[in-house]
């Protein structure tokens, strides 16, 4: 069936619907430049709320399996590709691209120049589009793009009670306590496999929940959206700094910049992609990384020291401090998808606690 993407700024791209065919769908359009991973990223709570543009020309080659898979259901509005694989050929396969798409009922797009796509985005951060199958007026449209809101994305993604990923046992190394603002598993399997207890704690708790816990390290996770809009929701923190490791990637990193006195906005050309050089400053190594967002830490607080900056256009992407006792960067460590340079960021995190604890004997 043919369908219409149509962006805000009045451009329109004619496909054919993919998977689920819904009649009108209105959301932030954004894309990825991965040559893999699309199932990591439509599960990614993340791209809550948006459509996502994949550059790369052929998606679903290898299938849908339930091991890569960053959460239970996929996050996304829509999917938009040049072409969609119909027969996989993987070991591993256990859906279809189409047929995911359908069981979940998300709309896609396909048989659109999504290279072409991806330029127009990344001149108009921001950009709200519909995908639908009707002929709408301009009127219709304006009204669509207008009313379109994802202010509420955090609500949507993150935990609704405190629950234990791993338990305490003898031999735990540390206990996490992770504020969940749309946490990706694979962030999770990597605190695991270093022998933490992780307990995630949904991003309204209290300062009285998280201490009564008694947590070694508190981890400000990933998410969806503008980071300004939980700028009044971050005093739970306060009582923590300089008394506990903070630790915090993407989201949670710009969280940190803001609790701290620090400034975010948006970037004119969001990072999406696995291929992002980003050089460790303290370490002088460039480290090729995975990166999902559309906001940035673009004034550091006081009392902290840039560690990582991207290479492609000298943003900020992470800091510390031994004073306040914080470390985060903006890129993603975990991957899920993308390159494995940044693993090595959770084995510092540990170290960093580490150190705090070593200083307070």
């Amino acid at each position: 069936m043919k369908a219409k993407l149509i962006l805000e700024n009045g451009e329109v791209f004619i496909g054919k619907t993919l998977g689920y065919v819904a009649d009108t769908t209105v959301a932030e359009l954004v894309f990825n430049t991965s040559m893999s991973g699309f199932q990591e990223i439509m599960t990614d709570p993340s791209y809550y709320g948006q459509m996502v543009a994949m550059s790369y020309p052929l998606i679903g080659n290898y299938g849908f399996n339930a091991d890569d898979l960053q959460s239970d259901t996929p996050k996304i509005s829509a999917f938009i590709v040049k072409e969609d694989c119909k027969f996989p050929s993987n070991f591993r396969c256990e859906m279809t691209l189409r047929n995911y798409l359908r069981q979940y009922k998300i709309p896609g797009i396909k048989g659109v120049d999504t290279r072409a796509i991806v330029r127009i985005i990344r001149e108009n951060p921001g950009m709200t589009a519909i995908i639908t199958t009707k002929d709408l007026t301009q009127k219709q449209i304006r009204t669509l793009c207008a009313g379109y809101s994802n202010d509420d994305a955090i609500s949507k993604v993150t935990c609704k009670e405190a629950y234990d990923y791993t338990l305490v046992t003898e031999t735990s190394r540390y206990k996490i306590a992770i504020i969940d603002y749309g946490t990706k598993r694979s962030i999770l399997q990597n605190f695991a496999e270093l022998n933490c207890a992780i307990r995630l704690f949904p991003y309204t708790t209290t300062t009285e929940e998280i201490a009564e816990w008694n947590p070694d390290m508190i981890f400000l996770s990933n998410g969806p959206g503008d980071p300004a809009v939980l700028q009044n929701q971050l005093g739970f923190l306060e009582p923590f700094f300089g008394k506990i490791p903070i630790t915090g990637i993407c989201l949670g990193h710009q969280l940190l910049t803001l609790a701290l006195g620090g400034k975010t906005s948006r970037l004119n050309y969001g990072h999406r992609g696995g291929n992002h050089p980003v050089l460790d400053i303290i370490n002088d190594k460039v480290l090729v990384t995975s990166q999902n967002h559309g906001y940035y830490a673009c004034e550091l607080p006081k009392d902290v020291i840039e560690t990582h900056k991207n290479l492609i256009d000298q943003t900020n992407e992470g800091m510390e401090s031994k004073k306040l006792w914080i470390k985060s960067v903006q890129f993603h460590p975990e991957a899920g998808p993308g390159p494995n340079d940044g693993k090595v960021l959770f084995g510092q995190y540990l170290d960093f606690a580490d150190q705090f604890y070593q200083e307070k004997k």
